[in-house]
């Protein structure tokens, strides 16, 4: 099984809310799947976890950062990507905190405004409360004492 390594941002607002994205898959092999995700991607050749979780932080959030602090969690799994295709995913967990709640899409891809068709910065009472979908679903975990 081929391997996906990939970096996933925990942006985190001065209100202490934690950015998702949902993505709502109309085609593919995920058609009728909606569910809510970090921002984060896919680690490119010769990029390391951190290269890749700076260079996604600003294509999705629009946040241009140096660093983004050593990575929190991990972790690995099987996944489905839209194409049909099986890969083991490693993903590497990364906290950001950012000065205002704000999002600029203009680094998206089109399969991203495809996909990506809402953000929402989540309160940890908000994700303990919610009937949504949200990945990870060890996610109030991962995040531990950084939302209070």
């Amino acid at each position: 099984m081929r391997q996906r390594p990939s970096s996933r941002l925990l942006v985190i607002s001065p209100e202490n809310r934690v950015l998702l994205f949902r993505f709502t898959h109309k085609t593919g092999a995920l058609q009728g799947q909606e569910y809510w995700a970090t921002p984060g991607g896919g680690v490119e050749p010769g990029e390391t976890f951190e290269q890749a979780a700076i260079r996604e932080l600003q294509e999705e959030v629009g946040i241009v950062a140096a660093d983004v602090g050593a990575e929190c969690a991990q972790r690995v799994f099987e996944m489905q990507l839209p194409d049909g295709a099986w890969v083991m995913a490693d993903e590497r967990f990364f906290i950001v905190r950012v000065g205002v709640e704000q999002v600029s899409d203009g680094g998206w891809t089109a399969q991203e405004r495809e996909v990506m068709t809402q953000h929402r910065w989540w309160s940890r009472q908000d994700l303990q409360q919610t009937s949504a979908l949200f990945f990870p679903q060890d996610l109030l975990s991962i995040l531990g004492l950084h939302l209070p």
